[in-house]
This record gives C-alpha cells, structure tokens and sequence, in this order.
C-alpha cells in the first residue's frame, strides 16, 4: 500500500512548523480502506509533540472527481480530526460547481472541526513556503518516495529486531544473575538470541549513520538536490535508533559476558568429560589389557609374538595419550586465564589426568622392557643350545685324522668351542638374572593386583632353561673329557710310530756300520773293542725295544677301542651308563676295560731293569680315565699294588708315588 503512494509525508511543514501530508488521487478508483490504513500508519510516525502543531493536508484533487475529494475530506474527520489543522484541496483546471462545492464544505465547517480552502497549484504558495512543496506544486522540495520508503523499512526492520533483541539479552542476562540451578538451567536450555546482535548493530550504525549524513547536507534548505526525508527534522528516527543502539550494547556486552562465561563452563565440563573418558579407559579396558598379558615366551618366536601384541596395546594406549596432552594443553590454557572459582577444579582435573597417564605409561614402559629381557634371555639360550648342538655334533662324529698335527687342530677347535659354550652359558645367567630381578621389582598394577602367581610361572621357566642348559654343557663337558683323553693317546700313538720309524731308520744304519766294520776289521785283519759283542748287543736291544714298542701299540689299540665303545654309551644315552641299564653295551666296555687293566699290571721295562718314567706315567693316567668311566677303581689299585710290590726290578719308592700322584 506504501507503494501505490496514496499519501505521504514529504517532510515539509506549513508557516506554523506543522507537517505537510499530502493526499494524491488519481483518475482511478481509491480505496479508501487502503488510504484510511495508510494515513494511520504515517500519522504514527511523528512524535507527539510534532502531532501537537497539527497537520496541513494537501489533496491533490486535479486527477480525481469532486465527490472522491469530499470522501476523503470528511474521511480526514475521522482519522485525524484534532492534529488537522488545514486542508487545501488544489483544483483541477476543469473548475468544479463553485456554488456546490463552496455550500457543501462552508455547510460542514464547524462539523469538520477544520478549515476547507479549495485552491489552485500556483495560488498554493499563498500559504506554503515553496521551498515546502515538493514540484509536483511547484516548489523545491525533494522528496523520493521509493526512496524514503527502503529507509523506512531498514529502520522499521533494525527497530523490530533490536527491540526483540533487547528483550531477549535481558531476560538471558537477568536469568545468569540467579542461583546456581537457574545457571545450570539455563545452560541445559540453551537460550540463543533470535537474531544475530553484531548484524543488528551493524545495521542500526549504518542507518544512523546515513540519517546523521543526510540532515547534514540536508539542513542548509531544499536547494540542494539532496532529498529530504520525513524521518528527518521533527520526524527523525534518529533519537530513537541511538537509545535503541546505546541499550543494544550495554545488553550486548552484558551478553558477552554472558556468553564468555557458558563458553568457560561449556569447556569445562567438556573438559571433564574428557577426562573422565580416558581415566575410565585407562583404568578400565586399558589396565585390563596389560593384567592379561604377563607371559615371557617360551622361544624366541613366541617373545616376538608378545611383543607384537604389546606393540598393538601401545598403539590404542597412544591414541588416549594424545588425547591427554590435548586436555592437558586446554587446562593449561585456561588456568592461565581462568578465575579464582574454576583453578582448584581444574588443577584437581589436570593432577588425576597425570597420575593415571604417568603410571599406564609407566606399567607399558615396565612391559616392553620385560618383554625386551625375555626376547634377548631366549636369543641367547637358542644361541647356546646351537652352540651345544654343533659340540656334540662335533663329538659324535668319528675321529680319523691324518697326523698328530691334525689331531692337535681338532682339539684345539674342540676347546675353542666348549670356550664358546661356557661364554655363552655365562651370558645366559648374567641375561637370566637380569630378567629375575624385574620380575622380583615388579610391583602390583594399580587396584591391589597381585601378580605373584604370574610371575611364579615367569621365574620357574627361567630357571628351568638355565638349568637344561647348564646339564647339557656338563654332559658335553664330560664327552669333551673322554674325545681329549683318546685325541691324546691317538697324539702319543703317531709319535711313538715316529719315534718307532726314527729307532729303525737308526738301528739300520747303525747295523751297516757295524757290518762294515767287522769287513774292515776282517781285511785288516786287526781286532776291536767292539767288534766282537757290539752287533749281538745291538740286536738284543733292537728286539727288546720293538716287543716293548708291540706291547705299547697294542695297549694302545685297546684303549682306543675301550674309549669308542665307552663314547658310543655316553653319546646315545649318557645316564644308562650310570644306571648300568643297557647291559650288554656295557658289558662290551667292560670286558674291553678289563682287558686293558690285566695288561696294564705288566710294565713295560727294558733288559737293563729301569722303567720308563714316560711309560709309567701315561699308563697311570689310562688307568686311571678308564677306571673313571667304570666301577673298577679299586680293583686296578689291587692289581697295581701287587704288581709293584711282586716285581723283581729296584723301582724307586718316589717314583713310585710320583707316578701314582
């Protein structure tokens, strides 16, 4: 309807400062409903004290019929009788009935309550300034409708909004000023204003704005092609747009700080939320997991296996750590800015968030170094059990070397390996014990966990494999004993062939110089010293040393056979030897063991009577390796004493017991 222009307040005012309203009907019918609204919403615009100077209604009655003109004049006395103050009805150049139209409205004066004048366009300046009329009536005044009109509706809009803005921050503000329970109500409600108050603002500061420009340019008259709007002057809507603006803020900053302070709660106790979500995981499914998962391992596979298990743990455990640090960034955050009320709360947060995180990382850490222990305590045991295995191997396997120099090789790598053995065996308890005593140190998850009966089974295990361990190096030990004992014998075997092959490669030229000394002494017919009992002598020792060298040999050969036989019991089952089970095996040894002992109570002794310290010593030491391996022990110091005591030879009494020591 503000459109179709069917009245407006140009803003001009007649000689007693009283508004202009000017009525413009045209050739076509007007309704007067629609003009009867809209005279109402325009004479609510002034203030009352604008109103009090009353009204100079224009009707422009040019385009439109007389008995229009006379509704809308007597309509005038029941919108707007008292602010009426004058109405000039401008004529049509067509002039009405002078005699009706003077009778009808000098007829209805006093009842109008307001003067009637019907004038023409160029006679109007008689009682408006020009510079009052707009220049449809000739004067300078100018006014935009369409224009006034956008106004209207930005100020009408900004008025609304800001009015219900301003009654909700108010209601919002004086419910945060009640008790607790209303705060927390109110938090719970959720009570958002209706409009977006910086928008509000924005637009109240720009229509302000614009209206203050606007009377600046416009103050100076109408001349200067800026137009004059209604709202400015007496109707001006900028008192009200600046107290609408000034309450505005004030609720709005009170508003911020409302909105500050549900921000700080809202963060709060989603602070605490938080909190609570990973002190409930870690003390819940997280410790659970860590309670679960207490085994070592019982290979090296099997560490692994834990270990890759734990890794998954850590990795859930890392995505709640991460959480922690965020929180704990945010309650930083707002300890250094928070108030007085919230830092006990908060400090109380940030402490249960730390001791729980610190002692789950702490029980993960513990963990993986168990696990780490347990991984490295079976590398090494796999390693020594290699180790042990390649040893024995080794000792299994039949010896066939080519020489004394091979011999003297082999026992060598023999003794480098059981070196490594024993190396490796002291590297398992010192790894052994490491792993005992975090076992021993390890203490109780939180809650009162005992972890006792765990760790029993943990610590049972460890000792278990280091005592499988070390019996497995003593049985080598005792087999190494036995392969070194032979390996020596075959050494002192190839040396006496040497010695043997040396003697003979000696006592053959030895003989040919004494044959070529008889056929000198038999051309030269001339006798020696030694040219009658020297080759008799020589040949009596050569027979006498190739029987003991026989002898030797043969002892020997038994020896050797006694010991392969004793390493056959020893390799395929070390504790039947002991047990005297397999009989025949070891009825095998000992008939051999037997055989070697009845030779060994013959010494061998030269024709001269001396024994061979050399000899005695090393059947001493045979004797005594093999009465070690059997149950004969006493038997043999029977037969060895009766045999030095029954000997017709002078054996010297220390060397006796040098030999026997």
């Amino acid at each position: 309807m503000l459109k179709k222009k069917l009245a407006f307040l140009s803003g001009g005012k007649d000689r007693r400062s009283g508004l202009i309203l000017t009525i413009p009907l045209c050739t076509e019918q007007t309704s007067m409903e629609e003009l009867s609204a809209t005279l109402d919403y325009l004479l609510g615009i002034p203030s009352e004290k604008c109103k009090a100077r009353g009204f100079t209604v224009i009707v422009d009655g040019r385009k439109s019929q007389w008995n229009i003109v006379k509704t809308v004049v007597l309509m005038l006395q029941n919108v707007i009788p008292a602010e009426v103050s004058l109405v000039c009805v401008v004529k049509p150049d067509e002039f009405w009935d002078k005699k009706v139209t003077h009778f009808c409205f000098w007829k209805e004066k006093d009842r109008l309550g307001f003067e009637v004048i019907l004038v023409s366009a160029n006679k109007l300046t008689r009682y408006i300034e020009p510079c009052q009329l707009t220049d449809e009536f000739g004067g300078s005044l100018v006014y935009d409708h369409l224009d006034w009109l956008n106004k209207r509706l930005v100020f009408e809009k900004f008025t609304k909004e800001s009015t219900s803005l301003l009654d909700e921050l108010t209601v919002i503000n004086e419910n945060e000023k009640g008790s607790q329970a209303e705060k927390d109500r109110s938090s719970e409600s959720n009570i958002l204003p209706s409009f977006d108050p910086e928008t509000v603002l924005q637009t109240g500061h720009e229509l302000l704005s614009e209206l203050q420009q606007r009377r600046f340019n416009g103050s100076e008259g109408g001349g200067g092609g800026t137009a004059w709007s209604p709202m400015d002057d007496e109707l001006l809507a900028q008192p009200q747009v600046m107290k609408l603006l000034d309450s505005l803020r004030e609720q709005y900053t009170k508003y911020q700080e409302v909105c500050r302070q549900r921000s700080k709660r809202s963060q709060l106790e989603e602070i605490q939320t938080k909190v609570m979500q990973v002190v409930n995981w870690l003390e819940g499914p997280g410790t659970e997991q860590l309670r679960t998962q207490w085994g070592i391992g019982d290979s090296i596979r099997a560490s692994q296996a834990l270990q890759q298990k734990h890794e998954e743990i850590e990795s859930q455990h890392s995505e709640w750590f991460a959480v922690y640090v965020e929180l704990n960034q945010q309650i930083a955050a707002l300890l250094s800015a928070g108030d007085e009320e919230d830092l006990m709360e908060l400090k109380g947060l940030q402490q249960q968030l730390s001791d729980v995180c610190y002692r789950q990382a702490s029980q993960l850490e513990f963990r993986q170094n168990v696990l780490q222990s347990a991984h490295e305590f079976h590398m090494t045991a796999q390693d020594m059990s290699q180790q042990l295995d390649g040893l024995l191997g080794m000792l299994c396997a039949d010896v066939a070397p080519a020489d004394g120099a091979a011999i003297q090789q082999t026992l060598k790598h023999l003794e480098e390996k059981l070196k490594s053995v024993e190396g490796a065996l002291q590297s398992l308890r010192e790894k052994g014990q490491v792993l005992l005593d975090q076992m021993s140190t390890q203490t109780s998850f939180s809650y009162g966990k005992d972890v006792g009966i765990e760790n029993k089974e943990n610590i049972d295990h460890i000792h278990s494999v280091m005592e499988d361990m070390q019996l497995r190096k003593q049985r080598c030990e005792d087999m190494v004993d036995v392969r070194r004992l032979k390996m020596l014998q075959m050494v002192q075997l190839f040396k006496c062939e040497e010695d043997a092959s040396q003697v003979r490669s000696t006592y053959d030229y030895g003989r040919q110089l004494l044959q070529a000394t008889v056929v000198l002494c038999q051309s030269l017919r001339c006798t020696t010293r030694s040219s009658g009992d020297t080759l008799p002598r020589l040949n009596r020792v050569w027979k006498q040393f190739t029987v003991t060298s026989d002898e030797r040999q043969h002892r020997l050969e038994m020896a050797s056979a006694f010991h392969t036989a004793a390493e056959k019991i020893l390799r395929e089952s070390p504790e039947l030897a002991e047990l005297m089970v397999d009989v025949e095996a070891y009825e095998e040894v000992e008939t051999v063991g037997k055989g070697l002992l009845d030779r060994l109570t013959v010494p061998v002794i030269f024709p001269d009577g001396s024994a061979t310290l050399y000899f005695l010593l090393t059947i001493i030491s045979l004797s005594t390796h093999i009465l070690a391996c059997s149950s004969f022990f006493n038997l043999f110091l029977m037969f060895m004493s009766f045999n030095l005591i029954g000997q017709s030879v002078d054996w010297k009494q220390s060397g006796i017991e040098r030999g026997l020591d």
